[in-house]
């Protein structure tokens, strides 16, 4: 019997690719099951390593520890990058469509985890090349995975992605606020002051909306000084919108999940979750759903 996908993978359709008795099959169900416990010994272990791979990536970059321990930070950083290889071969290996899961972004990730550390190796002197450097740093990219296997993050993000035309709307009144509110302050305040164009004055009206306030562009004159007043004001405002957007999803959610009006069965085909209650075929892809269901 095939595992059931796990919530996650609603963001990208994986099923098993081996037989219901092969290896694929026990491979897959460790990597993409969560009720059993060798799945979620997986999990917790793959957290661990994740987290300490960037523990080592962000001493490496302090040139008292990355100098002094430099030949334990190179050992390191291949042993996780050889473990973060066979994980991300596991996967390719264990799927039905190997290149849809290594076009999707947790493969891509995946795959961003360990280019680096080959590259490095494979181009020589590249550690004196710029760029190259940078590629390097990638490697704190692997905080990404994480998103994997913390079930709060797949709730923020179905709530964001929920959200997004309220927030899109959110963000273009925003906008349009600065570029009148910029202008008014390039009219009123002019480059003798400062506000050389309407982008500089807009870049003012966003820094001042988002109470950041560099100071580095002030306004002199007492009509200036007024506008400003009202952006600060309003930027507290503004602040509280999205939260307020996104507690708003996250709850109605929750409160459908509570009184049964939707349920997260998930289709053992797509991957796909939130059905509603009773239903019997994937709302995604309309394969027949199974009859008992994991409840989250």
């Amino acid at each position: 019997m095939k595992s059931h996908p796990r919530q996650r993978d609603a963001f990208y359709p994986v099923e098993c690719a081996g037989s219901p008795g092969g290896w694929r099959a026990r491979v897959h169900e460790i990597i993409f099951g969560i009720d059993t416990p060798a799945g979620r010994a997986f999990d917790i272990g793959l957290v661990i390593a994740i987290l300490l791979s960037i523990l080592v990536v962000v001493l490496d970059s302090v040139p008292a520890i990355g100098g002094r321990h430099a030949e334990a930070m190179l050992v390191l950083e291949w042993l996780f990058t050889l473990l973060f290889t066979v994980e991300y071969a596991a996967r390719l290996a264990t799927v039905r469509h190997p290149l849809r899961y290594a076009v999707s972004f947790y493969g891509l990730i995946d795959l961003l985890s360990v280019l680096p550390t080959y590259v490095s190796l494979l181009v020589p002197g590249s550690e004196a090349l710029i760029d190259i450097r940078i590629l390097r740093l990638l490697r704190v990219f692997r905080i990404f995975k994480l998103t994997l296997y913390i079930e709060e993050y797949t709730k923020l993000a179905e709530a964001l992605a929920a959200s997004r035309r309220k927030i899109m709307v959110f963000i273009s009144v925003v906008l349009m606020a600065v570029l009148i509110l910029g202008t008014v302050m390039y009219v009123v305040e002019g480059p003798a002051h400062g506000y050389t164009s309407i982008p500089t004055a807009m870049y003012w009206a966003i820094v001042t909306m988002t109470t950041v306030g560099y100071g580095d562009i002030t306004p002199h004159t007492a009509l200036g000084k007024a506008v400003a007043s009202f952006m600060m004001l309003l930027g507290w405002g503004i602040l509280a919108v999205p939260t307020g957007i996104v507690t708003a999803e996250m709850t109605a959610r929750r409160n459908d999940r509570r009184h049964g009006t939707r349920s997260l069965l998930a289709c053992e085909h797509c991957g796909s979750s939130g059905h509603e209650s009773g239903a019997r075929f994937c709302k995604d892809c309309g394969a027949s759903l199974p009859e008992t269901g994991v409840q989250r």
